[in-house]
């Protein structure tokens, strides 16, 4: 570890992984639900169990993000962090925030409260109180790095990383906005959720790649950061209007059936990059690396995100495509693997190469964090094209034939079935991933190889 306030990321890392497992086991309890639909229904009902998966999902990706930016940003601009106490502030008023909301989705004790009461908005349920105190946890974040960087080496890595950062920060101000048209709520609720994923977030996932293909391969800076600005730009050109595929039925003007359809079919082109920019920057790269895991980790985000996020959601996005389709489980295989491709498998490869060394151990137990590697990302893909094929079939029976929607939900349990057996695999991998990151290898550790890894 070269900078003392490195140290910071690992709490961070911590939490988002505690916050990892409660996420799987939410989804795993959902899973179960589909098959099983009265289970836990008078205690935990379903709506519950989805609100828990999908927000610890966002939350634990975004300490994720953040404690990337206090790992990566002091090496980046060769400088400690502007103020530690100010992180492990932030951290707590996260963690605040979290168990609230999650007290506040689980026994709703505050029901219609305009502060305390949960909003009805998918993703963002939050109460008022809790999206005040990320605001809050943002801007104290926001300064914290911003000073690091200006006071320091400014590179390409951490000026994009930077402006990813600051965008994830503002554009979660229209989680405030909630106007009584649905359709304008839809209008701005997008700008949070598809500009966050499919915008900002991707220039996160940009800069945190191009750092560990800098860390892993030994490639130049001048040839990483040439590639960084390139998938930059085509994310931004691609992403922003791209937003347009969300427009089509909510009572937007009929143009955005178009414009939807155009930029939508471009946002295939940055995941393409991101997946040649990390296979080429390992064949050119000269460094035999000890961190093995980290370089598959990484790799296999950049290909799952360019099939999840590219590939997958290309299958839907073209406006007379998804007249039929919009809605149906192929929404959810686009969702499962696009996430887990592009933002769960970075936060993964981050950890996998970073605890190491905040922990000053060895690249420990690689077989095993291989294997958790093959188990999620394995579980997830057969996830996904069952998803896909539930999808096709509820498309057809349903948007074609005009069945009705729970007549057709008992033609695909068959899917369900296999999608949860998906599921358990996923999660065995979660504990093999936690088991080998967290505990100490027998063996005994070799100082050069630690030397190395940093």
């Amino acid at each position: 570890m070269k900078y003392q306030t490195q140290s910071i990321a690992k709490v961070y890392f911590l939490a988002a992984l505690a916050l990892f497992a409660v996420q799987v086991l939410g989804g795993l309890l959902a899973g179960w639900i589909y098959v099983a639909p009265n289970t836990l229904s008078e205690i935990l009902p379903f709506n519950i169990v989805r609100m828990l998966h999908t927000n610890s999902l966002i939350v634990w990706l975004l300490l994720g993000f953040m404690g990337a930016a206090y790992f990566i940003v002091p090496e980046e601009a060769e400088n400690e962090i502007f103020s530690p106490t100010l992180a492990y502030v932030q951290l707590a008023i996260l963690i605040l925030g979290t168990l609230g909301a999650v007290l506040t989705y689980v026994f709703n004790p505050f029901e219609g409260h305009v502060l305390l009461g949960k909003e009805g908005r998918e993703f963002l349920e939050q109460p008022l109180w809790v999206k005040i105190g990320i605001v809050v946890a943002a801007l104290i974040f926001l300064f914290n790095i911003t000073l690091t960087v200006l006071r320091g080496r400014k590179t390409a890595i951490s000026n994009v990383l930077l402006i990813g950062l600051w965008g994830l920060a503002l554009l979660f101000l229209f989680a405030f906005y909630n106007p009584s048209n649905l359709s304008l709520d839809k209008q701005y609720w997008w700008y949070v959720v598809h500009l966050w994923v499919e915008g900002v977030w991707e220039l996160i996932m940009a800069s945190v790649l191009a750092f560990l293909m800098l860390k892993l391969t030994g490639v130049d800076r001048e040839v990483v950061e040439k590639w960084l600005y390139v998938i930059v730009a085509t994310a931004l050109f691609s992403g922003i209007l791209g937003t347009g595929h969300h427009y089509y039925w909510i009572g937007m003007p009929g143009y955005w059936q178009w414009v939807g359809s155009i930029f939508s079919t471009l946002e295939i082109v940055p995941f393409f990059a991101m997946m040649s920019f990390a296979f080429v920057m390992v064949w050119k790269g000269r460094r035999d690396h000890p961190n093995k895991a980290a370089l598959l980790w990484s790799l296999g985000c950049a290909t799952l995100a360019f099939f999840g996020a590219g590939v997958w959601g290309f299958l839907h996005t073209l406006h007379g495509v998804n007249f039929y389709t919009h809605g149906t489980q192929i929404t959810a295989a686009h969702g499962h693997l696009a996430f887990f491709g592009a933002y769960v498998s970075l936060n993964l490869a981050l950890f996998t190469y970073a605890m190491p060394i905040l922990l000053g151990r060895d690249p420990y137990n690689q077989v095993l964090n291989m294997a958790s590697f093959w188990l999620m990302s394995g579980g997830m893909c057969f996830m996904t094209f069952t998803l896909t094929f539930a999808g096709t079939v509820q498309t057809h029976l349903q948007r074609v034939l005009g069945m009705n929607y729970m007549d057709v939900q008992d033609q695909l349990a068959i899917f369900y079935w296999m999608r949860f057996g998906a599921g358990v695999a996923v999660v065995i991998g979660v504990a093999l991933f936690l088991y080998a990151i967290l505990l100490p290898h027998r063996e005994v550790v070799s100082k050069d190889a630690t030397v190395a890894a940093e």
